[in-house]
């Protein structure tokens, strides 16, 4: 077969564009593995409701993709891997290496003149198709997507834009089976199966990837896939600050907070940024402190100088055993004498009362939970199936609310709220919604009080610190200093020996 079609083709076609007509909202160029580039255009055609996400490869045509395609069917038949060196981590370079230089030769074939990159590329093109998640890849390689959405073979796939929002895409998954195949593959990569008698699998991959599937007839119209993203560069205070999510004055009252080991849970709703919050907030910890971080998924990334265990859940094998959940892992914690205590999220009634417990015995906490504002978190929290008692529920002292807007997309600090110690919420801050403002709302009634009782400062004291920290979270803004490290570093130096820093920014 490849014989044949060499005689047709002696070197790869140029892709022609076959872009649809419409408005250009956005458009860019990603590389996938294998430095595989991909134009990305968005845009609003009169077809559609909502924006499509718009890919072509610029290097191959479809036609030659179609070759490709036929040179893969061979390889397969010709390339005995069995699925034991597909999955197996320590021989996955093997697995590489041996595709790669069968696919070389399948592709001198087919393209006798083609030069050493366009092979190179051709190959790198081919193992992504046979080793990696076919189409999925593409969409994997672009850092300003959240979300990946499979719903079935017979629509496009849709994705979630950090821009952007929903949109659909110009890739489908061929068949259903195709779909199938992927979920199964990323489960033997984690020991995990799907199956008919167990049509639903959730996964963590190596990469930080979370990965859900779920098979007909479970899901109704096909077989389903969802691929959680990260970033690959995590928020930090500078972000947050410069991208308007918090003000400078929120920032300080949390940094105060948490320079006294005060604990706070992070509030906000489904992908209104909780987990960017925490782990924005993470930047505040002081170096000579030992934190335990505890999460399904690792999200979280701290200073690499912080006395940091970073802990993660694992699921029951196939036999159902093997479980270590987040309850083992917060239990465990307290015996490995944290300083602070890092919670990815509070779900279950047994999770949130060791948590609790956690803080009556000394140690900070910080945890992120499902709620929209401050007064439904303490009301999920004070009510079955959680159902903690009203009057542990201030050993928290603050709540910090996330809020994403559904209509424009935004994500923001919504609230800062004090527990009270009859158990109810009192609002520091509040997001104005028409001026996009966190504006200052209510006096403090229990969160001031509690860093004068424990740190013996003063409140003309607390101000002068406050006015401090404003004015090393301005310098970082105007210095663009805005990755973990770095910020982390500054914030260092800010405890060990102030003084000096706050010369140097003047």
């Amino acid at each position: 077969m490849a014989d044949k079609d060499s005689k047709k083709v002696s070197e790869p076609e140029k892709p022609t564009s076959n872009l649809p007509k419409g408005k250009v909202l956005d458009s860019y160029t990603v590389k996938t593995s294998g430095d595989i580039e991909v134009k990305v255009t968005i845009l609003k055609t009169k077809e559609e409701f909502v924006p499509i996400y718009h890919t072509e490869m610029t290097q191959i045509s479809k036609n030659t993709e179609l070759i490709i395609e036929k040179i893969r069917q061979e390889l397969i038949r010709e390339v005995n891997i069995g699925m034991v060196d597909i999955t197996d981590p320590k021989r996955a370079s093997y697995t590489e290496e041996k595709f790669s230089d069968a696919a070389k030769k399948l592709i001198q074939k087919s393209f006798p003149d083609a030069d050493a990159r366009t092979i190179s590329f051709l190959t790198a093109f081919l193992l992504q198709k046979s080793l990696g998640l076919g189409v999925l890849e593409t969409l994997r390689g672009d850092p300003r997507l959240e979300e990946i959405a499979v719903n079935s073979a017979t629509e496009p796939i849709w994705v979630y834009h950090r821009s952007h929002g929903w949109l659909k895409t110009n890739i489908k998954v061929d068949t259903e089976t195709q779909t199938k195949h992927f979920a199964s593959m990323i489960g033997r990569k984690v020991g995990r199966q799907i199956t008919v008698l167990e049509p639903m699998m959730d996964a963590n991959l190596s990469s930080g990837e979370r990965f859900n599937s779920t098979l007909m007839p479970i899901s109704n119209f096909g077989n389903t896939i969802t691929l959680r993203k990260f970033a690959a560069k995590p928020w930090t205070i500078t972000d947050f600050i410069s991208s308007g999510t918090i003000s400078l004055r929120a920032s300080a009252l949390i940094w105060q907070g948490m320079q006294y080991e005060l604990s706070m849970i992070v509030v906000g709703g489904t992908a209104s940024g909780k987990t960017s919050l925490l782990n924005v907030i993470s930047n505040f910890f002081p170096p000579n402190q030992r934190i335990i971080s505890i999460e399904d998924t690792r999200e979280l990334r701290l200073p690499k100088f912080l006395h940091w265990v970073p802990m993660s859940t694992r699921f029951p094998n196939n036999e159902g055993r093997g479980e270590v959940s987040m309850l083992d892992l917060l239990v465990n914690s307290l015996r490995m004498r944290p300083d602070r205590i890092i919670v990815g999220e509070i779900r279950r009634k047994a999770e949130a009362e060791v948590l609790f417990e956690a803080i009556h015995t000394g140690h900070s906490v910080y945890a992120t939970f499902h709620a929209n504002d401050a007064s439904e978190a303490i009301t999920r929290l004070t009510n079955p199936p959680i159902d903690i008692p009203k009057h542990m529920l201030p050993a928290v002292s603050m709540l910090l609310v996330q809020h994403r807007n559904r209509r424009t997309g935004a994500r923001r600090v919504f609230q800062l709220a004090e527990i009270l110690p009859d158990a109810t919420p009192n609002i520091l801050m509040q997001l104005d919604v028409q001026s996009d403002k966190l504006l200052e709302k209510n006096e403090s009634q229990s969160y001031i009080k509690t860093l004068e009782l424990f740190t013996g400062i003063t409140k003309d004291e607390m101000e002068k610190q406050l006015q401090e920290k404003e004015k090393v979270l301005k310098w970082l803004v105007a210095k663009g200093i805005n990755t973990v490290d770095e910020v982390g570093k500054i914030v260092a130096e800010y405890y060990n020996d102030k003084e000096p820093l706050l010369k140097r920014i003047g």
